[in-house]
Protein backbone atom coordinates (compact mmCIF):
# COMPACT_ATOMS: atom_id res chain seq x y z
CA UNK A 1 0.00 0.00 0.00
CA UNK A 2 0.59 3.59 -0.77
CA UNK A 3 -0.37 6.42 1.16
CA UNK A 4 -0.41 10.25 0.31
CA UNK A 5 -1.13 12.84 2.74
CA UNK A 6 -1.14 16.79 2.79
CA UNK A 7 -2.68 19.70 4.75
CA UNK A 8 -4.17 22.79 3.67
CA UNK A 9 -6.49 24.76 6.09
CA UNK A 10 -7.67 28.21 6.86
CA UNK A 11 -11.84 29.50 7.71
CA UNK A 12 -12.90 31.60 5.76
CA UNK A 13 -14.83 34.86 7.24
CA UNK A 14 -16.27 36.75 4.29
CA UNK A 15 -17.09 39.70 6.48
CA UNK A 16 -13.15 40.01 8.08
CA UNK A 17 -11.45 43.35 6.83
CA UNK A 18 -8.46 41.29 6.71
CA UNK A 19 -7.05 39.20 3.30
CA UNK A 20 -5.71 35.64 4.21
CA UNK A 21 -2.22 36.11 2.20
CA UNK A 22 1.11 34.01 2.05
CA UNK A 23 2.05 36.08 5.29
CA UNK A 24 -0.42 34.56 7.04
CA UNK A 25 0.42 30.88 6.50
CA UNK A 26 3.83 31.69 6.42
CA UNK A 27 2.84 33.23 10.26
CA UNK A 28 0.83 30.15 10.92
CA UNK A 29 2.64 27.01 9.40
CA UNK A 30 3.83 25.88 5.77
CA UNK A 31 6.39 22.52 5.56
CA UNK A 32 6.97 21.32 1.88
CA UNK A 33 6.82 17.95 2.68
CA UNK A 34 8.78 17.96 6.01
CA UNK A 35 5.86 18.13 9.05
CA UNK A 36 6.38 15.27 10.25
CA UNK A 37 10.13 15.80 10.76
CA UNK A 38 9.03 18.99 13.46
CA UNK A 39 7.46 18.13 16.81
CA UNK A 40 3.39 17.96 16.50
CA UNK A 41 1.70 21.30 16.57
CA UNK A 42 -1.67 21.61 16.82
CA UNK A 43 -2.48 21.82 12.40
CA UNK A 44 0.02 18.83 12.10
CA UNK A 45 -0.81 16.38 14.43
CA UNK A 46 -3.24 14.38 11.91
CA UNK A 47 0.02 13.83 9.67
CA UNK A 48 2.35 12.28 12.54
CA UNK A 49 -0.75 10.16 12.90
CA UNK A 50 -1.10 9.06 9.45
CA UNK A 51 2.80 8.69 8.74
CA UNK A 52 2.96 6.56 12.28
CA UNK A 53 0.10 4.32 11.66
CA UNK A 54 1.09 3.71 8.01
CA UNK A 55 4.79 3.05 8.71
CA UNK A 56 3.43 0.45 11.35
CA UNK A 57 1.36 -1.42 8.86
CA UNK A 58 4.46 -1.22 6.76
CA UNK A 59 2.65 1.19 3.93
CA UNK A 60 5.09 3.12 2.19
CA UNK A 61 4.02 7.31 2.99
CA UNK A 62 4.09 9.90 0.57
CA UNK A 63 4.17 13.60 2.63
CA UNK A 64 3.12 16.75 0.57
CA UNK A 65 2.66 20.17 1.67
CA UNK A 66 1.16 21.40 5.13
CA UNK A 67 0.33 25.39 4.88
CA UNK A 68 -2.28 26.79 7.29
CA UNK A 69 -3.19 30.24 8.30
CA UNK A 70 -5.65 31.78 11.48
CA UNK A 71 -8.64 32.40 10.17
CA UNK A 72 -9.02 36.00 8.51
CA UNK A 73 -11.12 36.64 5.34
CA UNK A 74 -10.83 35.31 1.93
CA UNK A 75 -7.45 33.64 0.98
CA UNK A 76 -5.95 35.53 -2.06
CA UNK A 77 -6.82 33.79 -5.08
CA UNK A 78 -2.89 32.97 -6.15
CA UNK A 79 -1.59 31.78 -2.90
CA UNK A 80 -4.37 28.93 -2.99
CA UNK A 81 -4.14 28.23 -6.57
CA UNK A 82 -0.30 27.74 -5.77
CA UNK A 83 -0.79 25.88 -2.86
CA UNK A 84 -3.03 22.97 -4.48
CA UNK A 85 -0.69 23.14 -7.31
CA UNK A 86 2.23 21.90 -5.15
CA UNK A 87 0.03 19.04 -3.68
CA UNK A 88 -1.45 18.19 -6.83
CA UNK A 89 2.18 18.29 -8.34
CA UNK A 90 3.97 15.89 -5.77
CA UNK A 91 0.43 13.67 -5.97
CA UNK A 92 1.79 12.89 -10.13
CA UNK A 93 4.82 12.35 -8.99
CA UNK A 94 4.11 10.20 -6.46
CA UNK A 95 3.14 7.23 -8.58
CA UNK A 96 -0.17 5.36 -8.15
CA UNK A 97 -1.32 5.43 -4.48
CA UNK A 98 -4.04 3.54 -2.87
CA UNK A 99 -4.91 6.18 -0.19
CA UNK A 100 -4.84 9.90 -0.05
CA UNK A 101 -5.66 11.92 3.25
CA UNK A 102 -5.94 15.21 3.88
CA UNK A 103 -6.17 17.46 6.73
CA UNK A 104 -8.66 20.71 5.47
CA UNK A 105 -11.06 22.70 7.28
CA UNK A 106 -14.08 22.79 4.93
CA UNK A 107 -14.72 26.05 5.08
CA UNK A 108 -12.00 27.90 3.38
CA UNK A 109 -13.39 30.39 0.21
CA UNK A 110 -10.26 32.46 -1.51
CA UNK A 111 -10.84 34.75 -4.36
CA UNK A 112 -12.96 33.07 -7.68
CA UNK A 113 -13.26 29.90 -5.39
CA UNK A 114 -16.29 29.76 -2.97
CA UNK A 115 -15.35 25.89 -2.32
CA UNK A 116 -11.68 25.19 -1.93
CA UNK A 117 -11.38 21.92 -0.30
CA UNK A 118 -13.96 21.18 -3.13
CA UNK A 119 -11.98 22.32 -5.90
CA UNK A 120 -8.72 20.30 -3.87
CA UNK A 121 -10.36 17.02 -3.50
CA UNK A 122 -12.12 17.00 -6.99
CA UNK A 123 -8.36 17.26 -8.89
CA UNK A 124 -7.11 15.01 -6.45
CA UNK A 125 -9.62 12.53 -7.43
CA UNK A 126 -9.24 13.35 -11.38
CA UNK A 127 -5.50 12.03 -10.76
CA UNK A 128 -6.29 8.91 -8.61
CA UNK A 129 -9.86 7.90 -9.63
CA UNK A 130 -9.12 4.40 -7.73
CA UNK A 131 -8.05 6.15 -4.55
CA UNK A 132 -9.52 6.16 -1.34
CA UNK A 133 -9.57 9.71 -0.55
CA UNK A 134 -10.38 10.74 2.60
CA UNK A 135 -10.63 14.02 4.74
CA UNK A 136 -10.40 15.56 8.05
CA UNK A 137 -12.54 18.05 8.86
CA UNK A 138 -12.91 21.12 10.96
CA UNK A 139 -17.08 20.99 11.82
CA UNK A 140 -17.11 24.34 10.88
CA UNK A 141 -16.92 23.59 7.25
CA UNK A 142 -19.61 24.20 4.51
CA UNK A 143 -20.22 20.42 4.01
CA UNK A 144 -20.76 20.50 -0.15
CA UNK A 145 -21.93 18.50 -2.94
CA UNK A 146 -18.23 18.57 -4.92
CA UNK A 147 -16.38 16.96 -1.26
CA UNK A 148 -19.64 14.51 -0.94
CA UNK A 149 -18.81 13.42 -4.88
CA UNK A 150 -15.37 13.26 -4.99
CA UNK A 151 -14.35 12.02 -0.99
CA UNK A 152 -14.42 8.61 -0.15
CA UNK A 153 -14.88 9.26 3.42
CA UNK A 154 -15.40 12.73 5.44
CA UNK A 155 -15.05 12.95 8.85
CA UNK A 156 -15.25 16.01 11.32
CA UNK A 157 -14.07 16.26 14.62
CA UNK A 158 -17.45 16.05 16.94
CA UNK A 159 -16.24 18.23 19.92
CA UNK A 160 -16.30 21.95 19.82
CA UNK A 161 -14.02 22.89 21.63
CA UNK A 162 -12.09 20.81 19.04
CA UNK A 163 -10.47 18.82 21.56
CA UNK A 164 -10.31 15.64 19.87
CA UNK A 165 -8.53 16.05 16.90
CA UNK A 166 -5.51 13.17 17.63
CA UNK A 167 -8.96 10.89 17.83
CA UNK A 168 -10.78 12.17 14.64
CA UNK A 169 -7.00 11.40 12.47
CA UNK A 170 -6.84 8.07 14.31
CA UNK A 171 -10.58 6.90 13.10
CA UNK A 172 -10.11 8.30 9.63
CA UNK A 173 -6.92 6.37 9.11
CA UNK A 174 -9.00 3.20 10.63
CA UNK A 175 -11.84 4.03 7.90
CA UNK A 176 -9.08 4.67 5.14
CA UNK A 177 -7.40 1.52 5.53
CA UNK A 178 -10.30 -0.66 5.77
CA UNK A 179 -11.77 0.82 2.40
CA UNK A 180 -8.09 0.18 0.96
CA UNK A 181 -8.26 -3.40 1.84
CA UNK A 182 -11.78 -4.05 0.66
CA UNK A 183 -13.08 -4.61 4.43
CA UNK A 184 -15.79 -2.18 3.91
CA UNK A 185 -17.20 -0.29 1.24
CA UNK A 186 -18.28 2.99 2.45
CA UNK A 187 -21.17 5.25 0.88
CA UNK A 188 -21.66 8.88 2.46
CA UNK A 189 -25.16 10.55 3.06
CA UNK A 190 -26.00 13.66 4.31
CA UNK A 191 -29.21 16.00 5.87
CA UNK A 192 -29.47 19.74 5.51
CA UNK A 193 -31.07 20.68 9.23
CA UNK A 194 -31.76 24.14 8.01
CA UNK A 195 -30.14 25.74 10.90
CA UNK A 196 -27.19 27.84 11.79
CA UNK A 197 -26.53 28.46 15.72
CA UNK A 198 -23.51 28.04 17.87
CA UNK A 199 -23.07 24.56 19.36
CA UNK A 200 -20.51 23.92 22.07
CA UNK A 201 -20.04 20.46 23.30
CA UNK A 202 -19.29 20.58 26.49
CA UNK A 203 -22.78 21.13 28.06
CA UNK A 204 -26.18 19.18 27.59
CA UNK A 205 -28.08 18.86 25.48
CA UNK A 206 -24.90 19.08 22.74
CA UNK A 207 -22.91 16.53 24.98
CA UNK A 208 -25.06 13.77 25.71
CA UNK A 209 -26.05 14.70 21.47
CA UNK A 210 -22.35 13.53 20.89
CA UNK A 211 -21.83 11.06 23.60
CA UNK A 212 -24.87 9.19 21.29
CA UNK A 213 -23.43 9.74 18.46
CA UNK A 214 -19.96 8.31 18.75
CA UNK A 215 -21.90 5.52 20.31
CA UNK A 216 -24.06 4.43 17.58
CA UNK A 217 -20.54 4.14 15.43
CA UNK A 218 -19.05 1.08 14.23
CA UNK A 219 -22.93 -1.02 15.08
CA UNK A 220 -25.13 -2.10 12.70
CA UNK A 221 -22.98 -0.94 9.26
CA UNK A 222 -22.69 2.83 10.80
CA UNK A 223 -19.00 3.47 10.31
CA UNK A 224 -19.23 7.09 10.98
CA UNK A 225 -21.26 9.97 11.87
CA UNK A 226 -20.58 13.41 11.90
CA UNK A 227 -22.35 17.22 12.68
CA UNK A 228 -21.09 19.76 9.86
CA UNK A 229 -21.81 22.66 12.46
CA UNK A 230 -21.21 25.33 9.19
CA UNK A 231 -19.22 28.72 9.89
CA UNK A 232 -21.75 31.23 10.11
CA UNK A 233 -19.63 34.39 8.97
CA UNK A 234 -18.57 32.23 5.40
CA UNK A 235 -20.72 33.58 2.97
CA UNK A 236 -21.42 30.42 1.00
CA UNK A 237 -24.63 28.94 -0.82
CA UNK A 238 -24.05 26.00 2.06
CA UNK A 239 -23.49 27.74 4.86
CA UNK A 240 -25.42 25.68 7.48
CA UNK A 241 -25.67 22.65 9.67
CA UNK A 242 -25.63 19.44 7.65
CA UNK A 243 -25.86 15.59 9.53
CA UNK A 244 -23.13 12.72 7.73
CA UNK A 245 -23.66 9.43 7.71
CA UNK A 246 -20.88 6.82 6.56
CA UNK A 247 -22.30 3.25 6.04
CA UNK A 248 -21.01 0.06 4.93
CA UNK A 249 -22.18 -0.71 0.87
CA UNK A 250 -25.91 0.34 1.55
CA UNK A 251 -26.63 4.03 0.80
CA UNK A 252 -30.68 4.00 2.34
CA UNK A 253 -29.02 3.34 5.57
CA UNK A 254 -26.35 6.23 5.30
CA UNK A 255 -29.22 8.64 4.17
CA UNK A 256 -31.61 7.19 6.96
CA UNK A 257 -28.60 7.34 9.32
CA UNK A 258 -28.44 11.29 8.49
CA UNK A 259 -31.43 12.20 8.48
CA UNK A 260 -32.54 10.43 11.52
CA UNK A 261 -29.31 12.28 13.13
CA UNK A 262 -30.20 15.55 11.46
CA UNK A 263 -33.72 15.47 12.74
CA UNK A 264 -33.03 14.95 15.92
CA UNK A 265 -30.20 17.99 16.24
CA UNK A 266 -33.40 20.23 14.69
CA UNK A 267 -35.77 19.42 17.41
CA UNK A 268 -33.12 20.86 20.17
CA UNK A 269 -32.94 23.88 18.59
CA UNK A 270 -34.22 26.23 21.19
CA UNK A 271 -32.06 24.18 23.74
CA UNK A 272 -29.01 24.85 22.03
CA UNK A 273 -29.77 28.91 21.00
CA UNK A 274 -28.00 30.39 23.72
CA UNK A 275 -29.05 34.25 25.19
CA UNK A 276 -26.16 35.94 24.98
CA UNK A 277 -25.75 39.00 27.10
CA UNK A 278 -24.79 42.61 25.43
CA UNK A 279 -21.66 43.82 26.53
CA UNK A 280 -23.55 45.94 29.55
CA UNK A 281 -26.07 43.33 30.80
CA UNK A 282 -22.81 41.05 30.65
CA UNK A 283 -20.60 43.42 32.86
CA UNK A 284 -23.75 44.02 35.38
CA UNK A 285 -23.54 40.11 35.92
CA UNK A 286 -19.96 40.31 36.74
CA UNK A 287 -19.82 43.01 39.16
CA UNK A 288 -22.63 41.48 41.15
CA UNK A 289 -20.96 37.88 40.80
CA UNK A 290 -19.70 37.05 44.34
CA UNK A 291 -16.21 35.67 43.75
CA UNK A 292 -13.41 35.12 40.51
CA UNK A 293 -12.16 34.22 38.68
CA UNK A 294 -15.16 35.21 36.10
CA UNK A 295 -14.33 34.54 32.77
CA UNK A 296 -15.97 36.79 30.36
CA UNK A 297 -15.72 35.84 26.53
CA UNK A 298 -14.96 38.14 24.54
CA UNK A 299 -16.94 36.53 21.63
CA UNK A 300 -16.73 38.86 19.04
CA UNK A 301 -13.20 39.48 18.55
CA UNK A 302 -12.20 35.96 17.91
CA UNK A 303 -9.40 35.59 15.78
CA UNK A 304 -10.03 31.88 15.38
CA UNK A 305 -13.07 33.14 13.88
CA UNK A 306 -11.55 36.10 11.64
CA UNK A 307 -11.85 39.00 13.90
CA UNK A 308 -8.83 41.11 14.36
CA UNK A 309 -8.04 40.30 18.21
CA UNK A 310 -7.71 43.96 18.54
CA UNK A 311 -11.01 45.27 18.82
CA UNK A 312 -11.36 47.54 22.51
CA UNK A 313 -14.56 47.54 23.05
CA UNK A 314 -14.70 45.29 26.32
CA UNK A 315 -11.63 46.95 28.14
CA UNK A 316 -13.04 50.17 27.34
CA UNK A 317 -16.32 49.92 28.96
CA UNK A 318 -14.90 48.45 32.59
CA UNK A 319 -12.16 50.91 32.44
CA UNK A 320 -14.87 53.76 32.41
CA UNK A 321 -16.91 51.62 35.51
CA UNK A 322 -13.85 51.55 37.08
CA UNK A 323 -13.30 47.70 37.38
CA UNK A 324 -9.90 46.41 38.56
CA UNK A 325 -8.31 43.16 39.06
CA UNK A 326 -8.54 42.41 35.43
CA UNK A 327 -6.81 40.00 33.34
CA UNK A 328 -7.66 40.42 29.56
CA UNK A 329 -5.94 39.29 26.01
CA UNK A 330 -4.57 38.13 23.63
CA UNK A 331 -4.67 41.28 22.12
CA UNK A 332 -3.47 41.14 18.44
CA UNK A 333 -0.85 44.42 18.21
CA UNK A 334 2.35 43.88 16.61
CA UNK A 335 3.17 48.01 17.65
CA UNK A 336 2.24 47.80 20.59
CA UNK A 337 4.28 45.01 20.85
CA UNK A 338 7.55 46.71 19.47
CA UNK A 339 7.10 49.51 21.49
CA UNK A 340 7.08 47.47 24.35
CA UNK A 341 10.28 45.35 23.66
CA UNK A 342 12.21 48.27 22.49
CA UNK A 343 11.03 50.08 26.01
CA UNK A 344 12.41 46.81 28.25
CA UNK A 345 10.77 45.17 31.03
CA UNK A 346 10.17 47.47 34.17
CA UNK A 347 9.58 50.07 31.60
CA UNK A 348 6.68 52.72 32.24
CA UNK A 349 4.99 54.35 29.62
CA UNK A 350 2.64 55.61 27.25
CA UNK A 351 0.96 53.17 24.79
CA UNK A 352 -1.68 53.60 22.20
CA UNK A 353 -3.16 49.57 22.05
CA UNK A 354 -5.76 48.02 19.58
CA UNK A 355 -8.38 49.83 17.38
CA UNK A 356 -6.14 50.02 14.39
CA UNK A 357 -7.94 46.95 11.76
CA UNK A 358 -11.33 49.26 11.14
CA UNK A 359 -14.80 50.10 12.78
CA UNK A 360 -15.46 46.81 14.34
CA UNK A 361 -12.03 46.78 16.41
CA UNK A 362 -13.34 50.39 18.03
CA UNK A 363 -11.21 53.08 18.77
CA UNK A 364 -7.35 52.59 20.06
CA UNK A 365 -6.94 52.94 24.22
CA UNK A 366 -4.18 55.38 25.26
CA UNK A 367 -3.22 54.25 28.43
CA UNK A 368 -0.38 54.32 31.19
CA UNK A 369 1.13 51.02 31.11
CA UNK A 370 4.29 49.28 32.91
CA UNK A 371 5.84 46.61 31.13
CA UNK A 372 5.90 43.34 33.43
CA UNK A 373 7.43 40.81 31.02
CA UNK A 374 8.31 39.99 27.50
CA UNK A 375 8.74 36.77 26.03
CA UNK A 376 9.33 34.51 23.12
CA UNK A 377 8.03 31.30 21.83
CA UNK A 378 5.75 30.97 24.35
CA UNK A 379 2.73 28.32 23.65
CA UNK A 380 -0.81 27.55 25.02
CA UNK A 381 -2.48 24.16 24.86
CA UNK A 382 -5.46 23.79 22.57
CA UNK A 383 -6.85 20.08 23.63
CA UNK A 384 -3.46 18.02 23.95
CA UNK A 385 -1.67 19.99 21.12
CA UNK A 386 0.46 23.53 21.55
CA UNK A 387 -0.62 26.83 19.56
CA UNK A 388 2.34 29.26 19.60
CA UNK A 389 1.54 32.74 20.58
CA UNK A 390 4.95 34.57 19.26
CA UNK A 391 6.43 37.41 20.62
CA UNK A 392 4.13 38.17 23.77
CA UNK A 393 4.43 40.96 26.38
CA UNK A 394 2.85 41.77 30.02
CA UNK A 395 1.64 45.28 30.43
CA UNK A 396 0.36 46.39 33.68
CA UNK A 397 -2.24 49.35 34.15
CA UNK A 398 -4.01 50.64 37.26
CA UNK A 399 -4.75 46.92 38.79
CA UNK A 400 -5.54 45.63 35.11
CA UNK A 401 -3.02 42.97 33.62
CA UNK A 402 -2.93 42.74 29.51
CA UNK A 403 -1.27 40.30 27.54
CA UNK A 404 -0.33 41.57 23.53
CA UNK A 405 1.39 39.81 21.28
CA UNK A 406 2.03 39.79 17.37
CA UNK A 407 0.79 36.34 16.71
CA UNK A 408 -3.23 36.64 15.57
CA UNK A 409 -4.65 33.28 17.95
CA UNK A 410 -7.81 33.50 20.07
CA UNK A 411 -7.24 32.43 24.13
CA UNK A 412 -7.21 28.93 24.40
CA UNK A 413 -5.89 28.23 27.59
CA UNK A 414 -4.54 29.94 31.03
CA UNK A 415 -1.12 29.31 30.09
CA UNK A 416 -1.59 32.06 27.56
CA UNK A 417 -1.54 34.15 30.76
CA UNK A 418 0.33 31.80 33.13
CA UNK A 419 3.10 31.65 31.32
CA UNK A 420 4.10 35.18 31.69
CA UNK A 421 3.78 35.53 35.25
CA UNK A 422 0.00 35.89 35.73
CA UNK A 423 -1.72 34.58 38.53
CA UNK A 424 -5.71 33.96 37.25
CA UNK A 425 -6.74 32.86 41.06
CA UNK A 426 -5.60 36.48 42.36
CA UNK A 427 -8.12 38.01 39.83
CA UNK A 428 -11.48 38.74 39.68
CA UNK A 429 -12.05 38.94 35.64
CA UNK A 430 -10.38 36.98 33.03
CA UNK A 431 -11.20 38.20 29.70
CA UNK A 432 -10.62 36.30 26.87
CA UNK A 433 -10.59 36.87 23.20
CA UNK A 434 -12.75 33.65 22.04
CA UNK A 435 -16.04 31.99 21.31
CA UNK A 436 -16.33 28.84 22.77
CA UNK A 437 -12.61 27.32 22.36
CA UNK A 438 -11.65 28.73 25.40
CA UNK A 439 -13.98 26.57 27.98
CA UNK A 440 -11.60 23.73 27.83
CA UNK A 441 -9.03 25.35 29.04
CA UNK A 442 -10.74 28.18 31.71
CA UNK A 443 -13.99 25.83 32.33
CA UNK A 444 -11.37 24.20 34.92
CA UNK A 445 -10.52 27.43 36.62
CA UNK A 446 -13.25 29.80 37.04
CA UNK A 447 -15.74 30.05 39.47
CA UNK A 448 -18.29 31.05 36.38
CA UNK A 449 -18.11 31.96 32.74
CA UNK A 450 -20.28 34.53 30.56
CA UNK A 451 -20.03 34.33 27.16
CA UNK A 452 -20.40 38.20 25.77
CA UNK A 453 -21.57 39.21 22.62
CA UNK A 454 -19.58 42.35 21.78
CA UNK A 455 -19.35 44.43 18.84
CA UNK A 456 -16.80 42.96 16.77
CA UNK A 457 -16.25 40.70 13.70
CA UNK A 458 -18.19 38.17 14.67
CA UNK A 459 -21.13 38.67 16.39
CA UNK A 460 -23.55 36.03 17.47
CA UNK A 461 -26.49 37.07 15.81
CA UNK A 462 -27.14 34.60 13.51
CA UNK A 463 -30.55 35.88 11.81
CA UNK A 464 -29.02 38.70 10.54
CA UNK A 465 -25.85 37.91 8.76
CA UNK A 466 -25.85 39.80 5.98
CA UNK A 467 -25.21 37.07 3.19
CA UNK A 468 -25.29 37.68 -0.66
CA UNK A 469 -25.02 33.92 -1.11
CA UNK A 470 -27.26 31.97 1.29
CA UNK A 471 -30.75 32.36 1.14
CA UNK A 472 -32.53 32.94 4.40
CA UNK A 473 -34.46 29.77 4.65
CA UNK A 474 -32.68 28.85 8.02
CA UNK A 475 -33.48 28.96 11.36
CA UNK A 476 -33.48 31.37 13.14
CA UNK A 477 -33.63 33.63 10.22
CA UNK A 478 -37.21 32.33 9.97
CA UNK A 479 -39.25 29.71 12.05
CA UNK A 480 -39.87 26.73 10.01
CA UNK A 481 -37.54 26.58 6.92
CA UNK A 482 -38.69 23.54 6.11
CA UNK A 483 -42.49 24.78 5.60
Amino acid sequence: MKMFMAGLSTETNSFSPMPTGLLGFEEGLIHHGNATQDPVQYWTGPLHIWRDAAEELGWDVVESLSAHAQPSGPTVRPVYEAFRDEILADLRASGPVDVILLTLHGAMIADGYDDCEGDLIAACRALAPDAVIGALLDPHCHLTEVMMDNATLLVAYKEYPHIDVPERAADLFTLARDAATGVTQPVMRDYDCRMIIAMPTPDQPMRGFVDAMQAREANDGVLSLSIAHGFPWGDHPRVGTRALAICDGDADLAQSEATRLGQALWSMRHELHRDIPDLARALDQAEAAPKGPIVLADMSDNAGGGAPSDATFMLREMLARGMTSIATGIFWDPVAVRICREAGEGATLDLRLGGKCGPMSGDPLDLRVTVRKLASGLTQRFGKLPAPMGECVWVETNGIDIVINDTRTQTFHPEAFEKLGIDLTQRKYVCVKSSNHYQAGFAPMAASIIPVATPGAITPDFANIPYTKRSRTYWPAIEDPFS
